[in-house]
């Protein structure tokens, strides 16, 4: 058996389990197979595994491979989850569907307005700095109410929640709250009357935590293809 195969059944076994123990549908968690560095030829067995949604954290190395399986284009939805520098939102707008990593209120802009006409809205969150990591990117929790109704409003983009890498713990019940607060936060948004839908939160550590704390995406990348460019 393909051993990227073999690992994306795990994977989902583990998300299954995971929502079971939480009392919520499988359907409502999707699995965003995170492919940086890994070449093509995992993403194409991946695919054959019946995975349809990938992330990317730069943007070069995601443009290239996103043109390598053109082919596969109609069928694969690609989420950009790393650092968006505001000189690099024109090609992000127009080869991605998704952009988790929004920080800032420039670059939702810089999306909006490079977003190509012929294509859907491009679908974004907010990232959030939900343990106030200096090391981190995203939006400080105070910080998240102000710019989400500012890009709300953007014409070509749709806010459709949040998202973020909550420091490491190996204890089940400390994962638990970061998972929580940004669920909270995004409770909060929706009661001043925005409509988001995603936390996009969890990855191959610490998923189970998420999930019962209402992830939507989880997003997992060694879990699935192994280490950094190494093979799986």
């Amino acid at each position: 058996m393909n051993t990227v195969i073999g690992k994306l059944e795990r994977v989902r076994s583990r998300i299954e389990a995971a929502c079971v123990a939480a009392g919520r549908p499988v359907s409502g968690v999707t699995l965003l197979a995170v492919s940086k560095t890994q070449p093509d030829a995992a993403v194409r067995d991946a695919f054959a595994a019946g995975q349809r949604a990938f992330g990317e954290n730069y943007v070069q190395e995601a443009l290239d491979k996103i043109a390598a399986t053109a082919d596969l284009r109609s069928q694969i939805e690609w989420h950009l989850i790393g650092p968006l520098q505001s000189n690099k939102t024109r090609p992000v707008a127009a080869a991605f569907d998704w952009v988790q990593s929004v920080d800032r209120l420039k670059i939702a802009q810089r999306l909006s307005e490079q977003r190509p006409p012929e294509l859907p809205p491009l679908q974004v969150c907010l990232q959030v700095n939900i343990s106030a990591e200096a090391s981190k990117s995203g939006l400080m929790p105070a910080e998240v109410l102000a710019v989400a109704l500012a890009v709300a409003a953007l014409p070509r983009l749709t806010l459709r929640g949040l998202m973020a890498i909550p420091e490491p713990n190996g204890d089940f019940e400390a994962q638990r709250a970061p998972h929580r607060e940004l669920r909270e936060l995004m409770g909060g948004l929706n009661d001043r009357g925005l409509e988001l839908d995603t936390l996009s939160m969890g990855m191959s550590a610490d998923l189970e935590a998420a999930v019962a704390e209402g992830a939507t995406i989880v997003r997992v990348g060694t879990a699935v293809f192994g280490g950094r460019g190494l093979p799986a």
